[in-house]
């Protein structure tokens, strides 16, 4: 897949720089470009943090990809073809809802929610080992310089 090259994250210029990354649940494989949710089991606050971050994330992406394929049939399952035909397709759905949206205004219909359980497993790419250490400077952001106010009260 074609990312692009790794990042410093905002207020945090004298770490690490993180690799671009895909949000996905537990069902998904950890590696340095797809973070997935830490157990639920002995999990601590910073772990917590992370977790809630994460899955708000997923909520946005849900919700985005709920209205695209409300709207494109063509999203109802998986798309057989290759990635840069994939990107086509997205990028003409995009247009297309956004030409839509500018003609017919707000349409109720286009908000409801879609549900990405249905997803085919996806393949992990890259050592699990690397994505714990993507994953962990995740968590020391989100707990420090990358800190939100309203974070620990959505946790507890």
């Amino acid at each position: 897949m074609d990312l692009p090259e790794p990042i410093h994250l905002p207020n945090n210029i004298g770490n690490p720089r993180v690799p671009f990354v895909f949000v996905g649940d537990a069902a998904f494989g950890l590696n340095k470009n797809v973070m997935r949710p830490f157990s639920l089991r002995n999990i601590d606050t910073p772990k917590k943090t992370f977790n809630y971050r994460l899955s708000r994330a997923r909520r946005f992406v849900e919700c985005a990809f709920g209205i695209l394929s409300n709207k494109w049939r063509i999203f109802h399952s998986s798309i057989i073809i290759n990635p840069q035909s994939a990107k086509y397709i997205i990028k003409a759905a995009c247009v297309l809802h956004n030409f839509v949206r500018l003609r017919d205004g707000y349409q109720f219909e286009d908000t409801i929610r879609c549900d990405m359980e249905e997803f085919d497993e996806v393949q992990a790419v890259g050592g699990r080992s690397s994505g714990i250490s993507v994953r962990d400077s995740f968590v020391q952001y989100f707990n420090g310089p990358g800190a939100v106010p309203w974070q620990n009260r959505m946790i507890h």
